[in-house]
């Protein structure tokens, strides 16, 4: 018995394929490897599903993780500001201090000089020379107090943050063993199931690939093929009309459910 050959598509592959697109640029007259394709990407969704429910029993603990190592850079990057600054308020007290010694040094020398002057003008002189010393003194005295205030509110920081460092970091420890506690447990599972995805791909066009991965990133429940249930589309629930349902049940060709774009499959396929 002859069997009619597909017809080769030259029409290259688009990223953005969706399952109605393929349907109306595929044309498929063998029917039996048709019906092969899509048994094969029906069980591609299987395993998928299978992976999902593995990625499901890790819950958020990933993302939990991820979270608390960005808390612990961010808690890490604020003490080593503050510490940063409470230097730079030291140095600066420093300095303020050795201006006043200098300044004191300066009066004791110009009271001194103006002990010995001959005239009002040299007095008046030496007099500004000693107030300008004095409140060179005071200003610097001003710069400590409020450099200190600052020192202690960035100590207050870093203890804060450390302390609650100290906490991310024990809660970190905990998720990170709970996850790989949980990742060795279906590693070997998730490997296996990666290797039987990867060998059924290889018996599907690329375009099929390429839609199915797109509509199932879509769908909230990442199902891009579904049977058909109690008249329903198994991934929207909407009707599917009694004509239709009789093309799915054919597995002659590509099926879309014209609600939600997914491949519709006979349910044979799900009791198989």
């Amino acid at each position: 018995m002859a069997t009619n050959k597909a017809k080769k598509i030259d029409t290259p592959i688009d990223e953005k394929e969706t399952f109605v697109s393929l349907q109306k640029n595929m044309v498929e007259t063998d029917a039996v490897a048709m019906e092969e394709k899509l048994r094969t990407l029906y069980k591609i969704q299987l395993t998928d599903s299978k992976i999902d429910k593995i990625h499901l029993l890790r819950g958020e603990l990933p993302l939990e993780v991820q979270d608390l190592e960005d808390e612990i850079a961010g808690l890490q990057t604020r003490i080593a500001n503050a510490e940063d600054e409470i230097r730079k308020f030291e140095k600066a007290n420093a300095e303020s201090r050795t201006t006043i010694e200098n300044a004191k040094e300066a009066i004791a020398k110009y009271e001194e000089q103006r002990n010995n002057v001959k005239n009002n003008r040299e007095y008046d002189s030496l007099t500004k020379e000693i107030e300008f010393q004095d409140l060179d003194q005071q200003v610097c005295l001003k710069r400590i107090k409020e450099n200190d205030i600052c020192i202690l509110e960035r100590k207050e920081t870093v203890e804060n943050a450390r302390n609650l460092l100290e906490l991310r970091t024990s809660d970190l420890e905990e998720k990170k063993k709970e996850l790989e506690t949980i990742v060795e447990e279906t590693a070997k599972e998730e490997e296996t199931l990666l290797k039987e995805k990867e060998a059924l791909a290889a018996k599907v066009d690329q375009r099929m690939l390429v839609a199915y991965d797109r509509v199932r990133s879509n769908a909230h429940n990442h199902l891009a093929v579904v049977t058909v249930k109690r008249d329903a589309c198994g991934g929207c629930f909407n009707k599917i009309p009694p004509q239709k349902q009789l093309d799915i049940k054919e597995n002659k060709k590509i099926i879309v459910c014209e609600y939600c774009g997914r491949i519709l499959v006979s349910s044979d396929f799900e009791q198989e």
